[in-house]
């Protein structure tokens, strides 16, 4: 375990561990970002752009002291893909994002893993807000964000990936005494 990952928090919730990215992650990473799958997340990627992602994702933590976390089944152990919290520069508010390998999705997964993240920044970062970036044409993370509550905001021209959508989540406040939380 790298230095960094020693000092990245692990989550849990009822199916799922959150923990350090690792390069472990990059079979299962690589073979999604190589596929057409990854189009709403900046793929495809070659497999050595898929390992510089992986470490921008620690270089995250490193940075910013909060970040995606590798997201595995506690049952099996398998990577089942990232879901966590991103700034980068450039990026116009703080994030809850999610990309699950192609296998994993429509288990509920990304809404699971997003909310402990969600909670993590609101409960353990202080966070006041956060939004998802969502490409217009990705109907199955609109599905995820109205699932954690969030609504379409604006619209963003991201320099690279042109015209996104800012879902907003719900605020802490908001959350509490039989907000969403209160069901997870």
């Amino acid at each position: 375990m790298t230095a960094i990952a020693q000092h990245i928090p692990r989550l849990e919730t009822e199916r799922l561990i959150l923990r350090a990215p690792s390069v472990a992650d990059l079979d299962a990473e690589a073979e999604f970002f190589a596929s057409d799958a990854a189009k709403y997340v900046g793929g495809p990627l070659r497999r050595d752009e898929t390992w510089r992602s992986i470490a921008m994702l620690l270089g995250h933590w490193a940075i910013r002291g909060f970040g995606f976390w590798g997201v595995e089944e506690k049952e099996t152990g398998i990577y089942v893909g990232r879901v966590g919290l991103w700034f980068p520069e450039g990026w116009p508010e703080p994030e809850v994002g999610w990309t699950l390998m192609t296998y994993a999705t429509g288990k509920g997964y990304a809404t699971e893993a997003a909310l402990a993240a969600r909670t993590h920044a609101y409960d353990i970062l202080g966070w006041e807000t956060a939004i998802s970036l969502i490409d217009p044409d990705n109907d199955a993370s609109k599905a995820v964000a109205k699932r954690l509550g969030a609504q379409l905001d604006y619209h963003y021209e991201h320099p690279k990936f042109g015209t996104t959508e800012i879902w907003r989540h719900p605020a802490p406040e908001d959350l509490v005494n039989g907000g969403m939380e209160a069901y997870a």
